[in-house]
């Protein structure tokens, strides 16, 4: 875990970071339904998992800007930005009801990834301990799929969530709209470092590398 100090004093966002850090502690949050169409049939076509495929995607958009990566240390009061940050994915045990979180790491190789997530989520299953273990993962960011509900809004509550400064994503299940298949995505981050622009521009980006994604591959 690599990560660089952004001096708040030439951030070019001092002046949001300051009021949404001390004026007006919050977060914001928006969900909105992004065309999974040519993502589905990629994934059928291959014989891969939507899922995984969707998961390896979100990942790289993240990671794509600073914006995306950023931490803060609250101990000494440090704005931060990670190199990379990773997708802590949750898998469901139908069984008991009950999920395991799985530390991902993310690698820009497709191949790695996808194999790399693929056999975590088999170790998951056979451990199902709800091993969350934050202070060793500090650059892990949620990534939770909601899949029994193709849902249209869902807010997340987070005491003291000023502090926290990584990306909590979920979606849910795709539906057809229109004869496309459109999949609700929410995205929360903290508004110290992200405004309306930047947690839109998280759903532009998707369907642009879900595009170049199945065009590529």
């Amino acid at each position: 875990m690599n990560y660089k100090i952004v001096d708040k004093e030439t951030y070019y966002r001092k002046g949001v970071f300051r009021h949404f850090t001390q004026d007006c502690k919050c977060s914001t949050s928006m969900t909105a339904r992004i065309d999974v169409t040519n993502l589905v049939q990629y994934s059928k076509a291959t014989n891969t998992k939507f899922y995984i495929n969707f998961l390896y995607i979100l990942s790289k958009v993240l990671n794509s800007r600073d914006d995306y990566r950023m931490g803060y240390l609250w101990q000494s009061e440090e704005l931060i930005c990670y190199d990379v940050i990773n997708p802590i994915q949750y898998i469901f045990h139908e069984d008991t009801e009950t999920c395991t979180p799985v530390y991902t790491t993310y690698y820009e190789d497709y191949k790695t990834f996808y194999k790399e997530a693929l056999n975590d989520i088999e170790i998951a299953n056979e451990t199902r301990d709800y091993g969350l273990d934050s202070e060793n993962h500090p650059n892990w960011f949620d990534a939770s799929y909601i899949s029994w509900l193709s849902y249209d809004s869902l807010n997340i509550e987070l005491p003291d969530g000023f502090l926290y400064f990584l990306p909590i994503i979920n979606w849910g299940k795709y539906r057809e709209e229109s004869e496309k298949l459109m999949m609700p995505v929410s995205v929360r981050l903290n508004h110290a470092i992200a405004d309306g622009y930047l947690v839109a521009n998280v759903f532009r980006l998707l369907e642009k590398e879900i595009s170049n994604f199945c065009r590529m591959n």
